[in-house]
């Protein structure tokens, strides 16, 4: 066997798409469980996702983070909301040159008529997700005033090159598994 079989042996490539959220929770846990299973070190994933639970998007970073295999971050279209949360638990992230990320704060839709207790209850949990996230934020990526302004009261959109500028991506580059390798979609 060649060194380059040897080390493809031992990365993978796989595609991530959909709404961030107990589904996708569930597809990741399998997909890793089987990744550690095969002795897979190194997971090539791009990513597609508009966003969805803020929970569901920690739970991922805090697992993808911590798991013991490499994960490597592309984004070919698009990474918002706490999808980039997700993204941001690659040891290494590209996006395409066509590639968009959106960043913003939480939001929340109460039921109409809700009484004044009930939407306290909806602000503090939207003030601690924003906490949660905004620190993940700042741990990878440093945007400028401007850009954090933008981002504290609207959505703040980065192509590849302004990802890049931010940290948020190592280099602009395309997902391109080699020829013949296998592609799994998680």
């Amino acid at each position: 066997m060649s060194e380059d079989q040897a080390k493809q042996q031992k990365e993978a490539w796989f595609t991530l798409s959909g709404d961030v959220n107990s589904d996708m929770v569930h597809r990741v846990f399998e997909a890793v469980s089987m990744m550690t299973e095969d002795g897979i070190e190194t997971a090539h994933v791009l990513v597609q996702s508009n966003g969805g639970y803020v929970s569901d998007g920690l739970c991922l970073y805090n697992f993808l983070a911590n798991a013991p295999v490499e994960f490597v971050m592309y984004n070919g279209g698009a990474v918002a909301s706490i999808a980039v949360i997700l993204f941001l638990s690659g040891t290494r992230r590209y996006a395409s040159e066509t590639a968009r990320f959106m960043i913003h704060k939480s939001h929340a839709t109460a039921s109409p008529g809700s009484r004044p207790d009930a939407l306290n209850i909806i602000v503090e949990g939207l003030r601690a997700d924003d906490a949660r996230t905004e620190s993940i934020l700042r741990k990878h990526i440093e945007l400028t005033p401007e850009q954090w302004g933008i981002h504290q009261y609207g959505d703040l959109h980065l192509n590849g090159r302004d990802a890049k500028t931010a940290g948020l991506v190592n280099d602009v580059r395309d997902f391109a598994p080699p020829k013949g390798a296998p592609l799994r979609n998680i």
